[in-house]
Parts: C-alpha cells; sequence; structure tokens
C-alpha cells in the first residue's frame, strides 16, 4: 500500500505538470480537451450531489467551488443547489448519480479517492459509471484531540494526555483502550496504516466509521473517542476556537500555520510518517453530454485559477493544488482504481 500511495501521488504530479504544458484541443475533440467550445451552456438550476455530511471536508469542498462559479459568473447566472446525500456511506448518492439520464447536463458529483475506495470495495460501480470532470487538488490529515472533553473514554479516564500521542501509544501497548473517530473510505485506509506501523491491533487501538469528519469531529467534542482523523478544513475552525488541538501530522511532513505543531509519526517515535493524499474532484453522470463534460471541465479549470480558490481554499486549509481536466483526470483516476484494487485483490 505505501508503494501504491506513493506512486499515485508521484502520478498525480506528473499528470498536473503536463495539463499545465498542453495546449487546447480542436473544437473537434472539445469534450476531451475540457474546451468550452462544443456549445453547452446550463440554463436552469444545477444540482450538485455531496455524498457527505454538511461541515466536512468534502461539503467545505463543494461550496467553496458552487460559490466560485455563481460570483464569478461561470455559470450563465444559474443556481447552484447542492444536496448532502450520505445514505448507505454514500452508495446511494453515487449510484444515482451513475445510472441517472434526466437531467445528467445538470448534475454534478463530489468524487474523490476517499469515495472511491469503498465504492470499488462495497459495489460493482466503477470511476467508468461517470464522467471525471476535473481534479481540483490533494489533501492530506491530521489527528486532533479535544482534551476539553467529558473523560468518557477509557484512555481519558485513565488520565491519558490528549494532546501527546505517543503517551496514547504506550498507553495502547500496555492495555489502555485507544479510540479514534473518523470518516470513511481514505480516513480508515489511514487508520489501517497507522495501526500497521505502529504495530497495534484493532482491539489495542479501535476506530469508529461516521458518515462524514464533521460527524467525527462532533463525537470528539462530546468525549466520545480521544483522537479524530481530519483533513484541515473541516478542523480549522475547532482549533481557532480552541476546541480541537492538533497532535499529530499525518504527512510526511509538518503542516504550517496554526497546525504547525502538530509533528509527524517519524517525530513521535522509531517509526515511519504515515500519510494517504487524497485527491479531490468533481465527477457527472455517465449519460452527461460530451458538450456538457467540455463545459463543465473548462469551467471547473477556470475555477481553479481564481484567487478566491488559491487563497481562501488552497492556502487557508493547506491543499495541494493540482487541476487536471477530464482527459487527464480520467486517465489518472482509472489508472488509481486499477492500481488499488490489484493491491487489495479486488475484481
Amino acid at each position: 500500500m505505501k508503494k501504491f500511495l506513493a506512486t499515485a501521488l508521484a502520478s498525480l504530479m506528473v499528470l498536473s505538470l503536463a495539463a499545465c504544458g498542453s495546449t487546447k484541443a480542436p473544437a473537434a475533440s472539445a469534450a476531451a480537451s475540457g474546451s468550452a467550445d462544443a456549445g453547452f451552456v446550463p440554463d436552469k438550476t444545477v444540482t450538485w450531489i455531496c455524498t457527505s455530511s454538511a461541515g466536512g471536508g468534502s461539503d467545505i469542498f463543494t461550496r467553496q467551488i458552487s460559490d466560485i462559479m455563481t460570483s464569478e459568473s461561470l455559470v450563465n447566472g444559474q443556481t447552484i443547489v447542492v444536496s448532502n446525500e450520505t445514505d448507505g456511506s454514500g452508495e446511494v448518492g453515487r449510484n444515482k448519480v451513475a445510472t441517472m439520464t434526466n437531467d445528467a447536463d445538470y448534475t454534478l458529483l463530489t468524487f474523490n479517492s476517499g469515495d472511491l475506495m469503498p465504492m470499488v470495495t462495497n459495489t460493482k460501480n466503477r470511476s467508468a459509471n461517470f464522467r471525471i470532470l476535473a481534479i481540483m487538488a490533494v489533501d492530506k490529515q491530521l489527528l486532533f484531540s479535544c482534551p476539553s472533553s467529558d473523560s468518557k473514554t477509557d484512555y481519558a479516564k485513565a488520565g491519558g494526555d490528549q494532546n501527546d500521542f505517543a503517551a496514547a501509544i504506550e498507553a495502547a501497548k500496555n492495555g489502555t483502550f485507544v479510540v479514534l473517530g473518523g470518516s470513511k473510505g481514505d480516513d480508515i485506509t489511514t487508520y489501517n496504516k497507522l495501526l500497521v506501523e505502529l504495530g497495534l491491533t484493532e482491539q489495542q487501538m479501535g476506530y469508529i466509521t461516521y458518515d462524514s469528519t464533521s460527524d467525527a469531529i462532533t463525537a470528539a467534542l462530546g468525549g466520545n473517542v480521544d483522537f479524530v482523523i481530519s483533513k484541515p478544513a473541516a478542523a480549522s475552525q475547532y482549533v481557532e476556537s480552541g476546541d480541537l488541538a492538533a497532535v499529530l501530522a499525518l504527512a510526511n511532513e509538518r503542516f504550517s500555520g496554526n497546525l504547525a505543531d502538530a509533528p509527524t509519526l517519524s517525530e513521535v517515535g522509531d517509526y515511519e510518517n504515515v500519510e494517504v493524499p487524497v485527491w479531490r474532484g468533481v465527477a457527472a453522470p455517465a449519460a452527461m453530454s460530451d458538450a456538457a463534460v467540455a463545459y463543465w471541465s473548462d469551467v471547473l479549470g477556470k475555477v481553479a485559477q481564481t484567487d478566491t480558490w488559491k487563497t481562501d481554499y488552497l492556502q487557508t486549509y493547506q491543499l495541494i493544488d493540482q487541476y487536471m481536466n477530464t482527459t487527464d483526470a480520467t486517465a489518472y483516476v482509472t489508472d488509481y482504481e486499477a492500481s488499488y484494487m490489484a493491491e487489495n485483490g479486488l475484481s
């Protein structure tokens, strides 16, 4: 898995650089290139489905892009309605988009690696069941604690230091149950990698899965978990208010700003760093027309060039800028999916 994730991120960087240096394709291949020359322009309300709860990282990503699209007059004055559909851990919403035929040109889907992993593991849906419109950025996670919460867990009741993950590791090894919370997909993958690196079992350091990171953070604030896995976007406001503290950077290097004090795993002990880079993208129903694919890919490219996207989202929430148009994003997601499935014995 470590080799796969490193290769995947390297591939994403190469494809992104290639995309930056490419020239616009002729109009005859507009849908493939991501150009908007094929003639589609929205003339009614657009529905954007996000299969995560409001307030989570995917929701923030969705609403940031939709706000830029409308404020920058990129969607012909039309309204974008965000619909959070979390039934079946989001699989119901993803299947709805995959099989949609009506209004396919007017439906967008937030789609990231954390959505793809459980989808290909638990359902028959594959990335080929969607039109991949763009990849916008790469995200990473941290572990956060809520030291001021009521002491409901075994670790907290035993007097465990919730600002010191090294102490939590030792407590788990010595028989005190430590519990982490987080969302599905990439968060679970990150947790499993962390367990392997620490040499712990689920009976020593457990994990509770929530529908979204915002739900997991709520559990942490209520004292129901010791640590919560989150990307900076979902946790940022709680760090600013002092309700959450960043205790571990799940990355190869420290974050900056108010997350800078969180050490990497290699700084905590004799371990290798753990990171699961998360690509964040936008997809659409398989039935979306080539003209609409070209339009939306082009619009998403324009969003990626705005100062608001670069400062209010990428810089504020410490993501890596990785816009890829529909051609490059489709190729990347297809390769990523194949590698992930091969690594996990899926067919």
